[in-house]
């Protein structure tokens, strides 16, 4: 390749890699102020009960305020007091500010891991991981209505497998919450809007609030985080992109500040980041979903110190389910019920959820439309292959290698054909040259000629098409894989992140996706050109791999395995085609020498 070629490669590598990162840092995302008052929320349905493990009720010895949650929820006038459930699975923390769910603590998944040494000290210091963690609104609080707000804390009770949260209003009104822990991650929960007077009460449009889609460490920069909603066959997705509206994806449009779900019925709303969601299914549905994508407190100059990475700039995606006004007649009750998944985005268990609730709650996966369906079925092998004793790693391994094999036979015969299109190369470009002048009888004859010498120009693609669905599909999968969070394999210590084994002046050094691009180089250089393709184009396409390791460099190590391993059997099966070998005289003459 000449020197003209190399730069304008380079120069175009470059471009695509620092695009959006130089987007995000000439026009940033326009800031949401804070909103000034509560909004509209209430909710659904319970869960399947079981009994708490524990509960208690804490008295810090001082007021714990923060501005911003006084601002949407009015600031109580007495000191923050918590009652904790747990169980087996989860530490649920509620507030007297509120009377919602301050935080979720998941007892099985640590809050952070990694190969660092400091990251291994964090681990047994950091805690577990947590859900709705900083936001400025408890889940499952009512806000919105002006009506439902005022300075008086909530008062606990305890009762035999749940809590009670309630106050009387100054205008009359009762709040009652109610919260039964459940099993797998479940909470059910009620509230109630009563009328203690003997004159009939007004309620505004009010929100039951699902949860705060919150991210999961100090350095989650929210590209994996956001919400959903589902009326129980088309689902929403909703995320950064979204309410940043920028046009065509990069240039600055103008932000959009509140997601109202279309359609008349929510049947779940959920959010979520990369591994955990908070997901809620109201019982009868509620007539809408709202969201706000919200600023979360910054980080303090303890946590900057301790993680120069830290997200200076963190936020969240604030949910809830919107209810219109009503009118309370004397003692009359408003009641809404749900059902609150709080836990690890963890296939099985999600949807064992689902169908027993007949809804599509696996969406909240977010394997995506057109690939899901593979993405599902490598998850569920990969699961398989675990429940056998197989490391995850070498789970992703002997499942390439299968797909490897199915797909043998088509891309056996593909190379094959590649081979046979380079060989009849001169007599192709002779019938070219011969007929240039008639376009028309010049495809005619090409047409004929292949036919007679039975090659096709599209045996090489075929076989590429069959399989962008299973790249997609483990892209997509593993991206969100709970399974592969901590998982080992060689050097990496954590499948669902980037093989970082050292840095270099600041840049982190991934021996996974060197060995990725370099087996792409080597299969590039030994495949057959394709018929029509002049040098040039040629010797482009032999570096293009290279523009695949730098846009993955960073992607997770179970993604990079996947490929590295596929190339080499690709390679592999090149070098057999190429020899005229069999596959089965191959492994039948390495028997012999074994």
């Amino acid at each position: 390749m000449d020197r003209k070629a190399i730069i304008v490669v380079a120069v175009s590598v470059i471009l695509l890699v620092l695009w959006f990162p130089l987007v995000n840092k000439l026009y940033p995302p326009k800031a949401i102020p804070l909103i000034t008052e509560p909004q509209p929320g209430s909710t659904n349905q319970p869960a399947t009960n079981g009994p708490a493990t524990n509960a208690t009720i804490v008295k810090p010895p001082v007021v714990v305020t923060n501005g911003a949650v006084a601002a949407i929820i009015a600031k109580p006038n007495a000191p923050e007091q918590t009652a904790v459930l747990t169980n087996e699975w989860v530490r649920y923390t509620f507030t007297s500010h509120g009377g919602g769910l301050k935080q979720v603590e998941l007892l099985k998944y640590p809050a952070d891991v990694g190969c660092r040494a400091k990251d291994k000290e964090n681990q047994k210091t950091a805690g577990y991981a947590s859900l709705n963690t900083h936001a400025l609104v408890p889940a499952l609080a009512l806000t919105g209505a002006a009506e439902l707000l005022d300075t008086q804390p909530f008062a606990f009770t305890t009762t035999t497998n749940g809590l009670r949260v309630e106050k009387t209003l100054t205008n009359g009104l009762k709040l009652v919450h109610e919260f039964a822990v459940g099993t797998n991650y479940q909470l059910a929960a009620v509230v109630r809007i009563e009328n203690t007077l003997a004159t009939p009460l007004a309620v505004g449009a009010h929100e039951w609030v699902l949860g705060t889609a919150t991210p999961m460490s100090l350095r989650d920069d929210g590209l994996l985080m956001g919400l959903m909603q589902s009326d129980g066959k088309l689902v929403q997705t909703v995320d950064q992109s979204w309410f940043a509206n920028r046009t065509l994806g990069c240039f600055p449009g103008t932000p959009r500040t509140e997601f109202v779900s279309t359609g008349t019925n929510a049947a779940w709303g959920a959010v979520y980041n990369q591994f955990f969601t908070m997901t809620a299914v109201p019982q009868g549905g509620a007539p809408h979903l709202v969201a706000r994508q919200v600023n979360l407190p910054e980080p303090t100059v303890a946590e900057k110190a301790a993680e120069p990475k830290a997200n200076a700039k963190p936020f969240g995606y604030q949910a809830a389910f919107s209810y219109a006004p009503t009118i309370l007649k004397p003692g009359e009750k408003l009641e809404h019920q749900l059902t609150l998944y709080a836990g690890p985005k963890e296939y099985n268990t999600i949807a064992r959820l689902g169908h027993q609730l007949k809804l599509n709650l696996d969406e909240v996966m977010n394997f995506g439309t057109w690939f899901g369906w593979v993405a599902k079925a490598l998850l569920l092998s990969m699961n398989g292959l675990a429940a056998w004793g197989l490391p995850y790693g070498w789970a992703i391994v002997v499942i390439t290698i299968i797909i490897k094999l199915v797909f043998w036979p088509l891309t056996n015969a593909s190379t094959k054909s590649m081979k046979r299109m380079a060989e009849l190369q001169p007599q192709m470009k002779a019938l070219q040259e011969k007929y240039k002048d008639d376009s028309r009888k010049m495809n005619l004859k090409l047409m004929e000629f292949m036919k007679e010498n039975k090659v096709s120009p599209l045996g090489g693609c075929l076989p590429m098409l069959l399989q962008i669905p299973v790249f997609f599909g483990f892209y997509t999968m593993l991206q969100s894989a709970i399974e592969l969070r901590g998982a080992q394999f060689l050097w990496a210590c954590d499948l669902s992140q980037g093989d970082t084994v050292a840095t270099l002046a600041g840049f982190p050094i991934n021996p996974m996706p060197l060995l990725m691009g370099v087996t792409m180089v080597w299969q590039a250089r030994i495949t057959p050109p394709s018929p029509g393709m002049d040098p040039m184009q040629q010797k482009i396409m032999k570096y293009m791999p290279l523009m695949f390791m730098v846009f993955l460099y960073n992607f997770s190590a179970g993604l990079t395995l996947y490929w590295t391993v596929q190339n080499l059997l690709t390679i592999v099966q090149m070098k057999l085609t190429k020899t005229g070998t069999p596959v089965s005289n191959a492994v039948a003459t390495t028997t012999k020498k074994k």
